[in-house]
């Protein structure tokens, strides 16, 4: 069933759907996570050595008796991939611990910048740069050296992570791919527990599409007996009563509907049972659209209406369909266009040929118009715009429903173009069919 099965897709696709936005969360929220986790580390590192290589270089200017190579060597301090560079106050580099000297001159333009922009404090910034086709990130830190509550230098102290950082992306790389695999994996499994959730469904619904095609079938003989015998009853002149004769008259009508609404049921239940076969052959649309017009004029004529036929009405227009199928679309669409046109209005029924084997069918009308809200229904089976003006006027809801049925065999298109209040225009595109 196809109802079903796009049940089943969008399912499956709405259950994927939750489950990527699940794990694009866990994926950014763990990237995020390690960058804080790595970040804080490294960041505790620097700062933590910064404040050693401040004091260290505090005690050799209290002590400038104290040179340099007979002092405590700060350079045996630092690790791998760390680097510091200490100035004093009147901006002259005193120490350091060089980086590497590919990384150099962007570690002292980052330096320059810091001291141009005054910042006394020991935040942790990442700075990032091409160097030689390479993309290097820095992480830096500043520390002021403190000798007699005064600043006399500061010192600056540097590590490149760019490996760490490079990890840390092709990690989450890796759990972008785990995580394509397991939406898939998900997606899978999800189609199948789908499959399986509906079987009730399907069955219920099998079930009650069986009762509505058997129960149409037997109720047509029964009818066809009601039916007869009303005409009997009509013709016998033994009948006199007026009375009697309106009784008979109303269920000759009421047996009519009921025969209506059983055809139109049975044409659903073999539409879901893909039992409707379309038996295509050389067909006059033309003379077809001027014999509708011609049976639903008595019933414009008893509303006033006025059942125009427009379009290339002397134009012989042929296509390979099933003619009792677009025969029945068409009167269709005319019928409920005169019953939903007030006295007096307008119906227009045109009829273009199109490109090679299409043609166009236009069904227009002045009447009450379909809001935008109903026009995504109004294909629905039983569905009712004005559920009391169709009861009053024998509307079972079908029409439209096996209308579009018909469309779909032939690999048509129906549309609707409407304004309430200012009428409805259905537009049905036709085209040849293969005779397989």
């Amino acid at each position: 069933m196809n109802v079903f099965k796009e049940s089943r897709k969008q399912l499956t696709c709405f259950y994927a759907i939750i489950m990527a936005f699940f794990l694009i969360f866990i994926i950014v929220a763990m990237h995020f996570s390690m960058k804080w986790a790595v970040s804080s580390e490294q960041a505790r590192e620097l700062m933590d050595m910064a404040k050693n290589v401040a004091a260290s270089q505090a005690f050799l200017f209290q002590h400038s008796e104290i040179h340099y190579e007979e002092s405590y060597d700060m350079r045996t301090t630092s690790q791998d991939r760390l680097f510091f560079y200490v100035y004093d106050s009147e901006g002259n580099m005193v120490n350091f611990s060089r980086s590497s000297y590919l990384i150099e001159p962007f570690v002292l333009d980052i330096i320059n910048d810091w001291r141009e922009d005054m910042h006394d404090d020991a935040d942790v910034a990442v700075f990032s740069r091409t160097v030689k086709h390479r993309p290097v990130r820095i992480m830096m830190t500043a520390h002021p050296i403190i000798v007699e509550d005064e600043v006399a230098g500061m010192v600056y102290v540097g590590k490149e992570v760019s490996a760490v950082y490079n990890g840390l992306q092709k990690s989450t790389y890796a759990l972008a791919a785990l995580a394509v695999i397991a939406l898939i994996i998900a997606s899978g499994v999800g189609y199948v527990m789908a499959g399986r959730a509906i079987v009730p469904l399907r069955e219920a619904y099998e079930k009650q599409r069986q009762f509505a095609a058997d129960a149409s079938h037997e109720l047509r003989t029964p009818l066809s007996v009601v039916m007869a015998s009303a005409e009997l009853l009509d013709n016998d002149k033994s009948i006199t009563s007026p009375f009697l004769k309106q009784v008979i008259g109303d269920v000759k009508d009421e047996v009519k509907k009921m025969t209506k609404l059983v055809s139109d049921l049975l044409v659903v239940a073999r539409s879901d049972n893909n039992a409707l076969k379309v038996k295509p052959l050389k067909v006059n649309i033309s003379e077809a659209a001027d014999q509708t017009t011609r049976i639903m004029q008595p019933l414009a004529e008893k509303k006033h209406i006025s059942l125009v036929r427009d379009g290339d009405a002397k134009k012989d227009i042929t296509l390979r369909v099933d003619e009792q199928k677009i025969k029945q679309l068409m009167l269709i669409l005319v019928d409920n266009a005169v019953k939903y046109t007030p006295d007096g209005g307008t119906v227009t029924v045109s009829l273009t040929a199109a490109e090679k084997d299409k043609a166009t069918f236009c069904v227009a009308d002045t009447g009450i118009g379909i809001s935008k809200e109903d026009q995504k229904k109004i294909f629905d089976r039983f569905y009712r715009v004005d559920k009391a003006r169709s009861r009053e006027m024998g509307g079972n809801g079908l029409g439209l429903a096996i209308a579009q049925e018909i469309v779909n065999l032939h690999k048509g298109e129906i549309r609707v173009q409407s304004e309430v209040g200012k009428g409805t225009k259905f537009i049905v595109t036709l085209r040849s069919i293969s005779s397989k």
